[in-house]
């Protein structure tokens, strides 16, 4: 007997695709979660939305906040849930350094940008970010479309 697949390939749960549009994204860190069982359920029902997040860091520790995983009502009517609480993130201490150095001396923020499965694990993918300015943001989409308009020249012409 053959298990179902998963509805999507990937793994993936949920991305935050604003942070690439407000943040200039530089080194990616895989960081495991401390969940509880109710939110472990509500993530394989798809409900989370990881859209202005951030990581802190607080006594040696890296906390996401601002990531929202709604509780579902069949799995959660007996625990009272925060769907907004800080979770703790699994990083080492060599990896917790490098973030507060990054964060303290360069000025960097630390974005959460995707959520996946990693065997039976979820994965939170964090990126170390600068703020991009007005104008920044103006010439990515500039560039976006100039690269999309050139592929219809190509397309076109061949």
């Amino acid at each position: 007997m053959k298990k179902n697949k998963a509805k999507n390939s990937t793994g993936t749960i949920a991305l935050n695709k604003k942070a690439r549009h407000d943040y200039h994204l530089e080194d990616k860190l895989e960081a495991g979660m401390a969940l509880q069982g109710w939110e472990i359920k509500s993530i394989r029902a798809g409900k989370v939305n990881l859209t202005d997040n951030y990581v802190i860091i607080q006594n040696g520790e890296a906390l996401l906040v601002g990531c929202r995983i709604a509780p579902l009502t069949q799995a959660s009517s007996h625990v009272i849930c925060e769907p907004e609480r800080a979770r703790k993130l699994l990083l080492n201490k060599k990896e917790i350094n490098r973030l507060i150095g990054a964060r303290e001396r360069e000025g960097y923020s630390i974005v959460a940008t995707a959520m996946y499965w990693k065997k039976c694990w979820v994965k939170l993918e964090i990126h170390l970010a600068k703020g991009k300015h007005a104008h920044d943001k103006r010439d990515a989409v500039k560039d976006r479309d100039w690269q999309r308009q050139k592929e219809r020249v190509m397309k076109s012409s061949v």
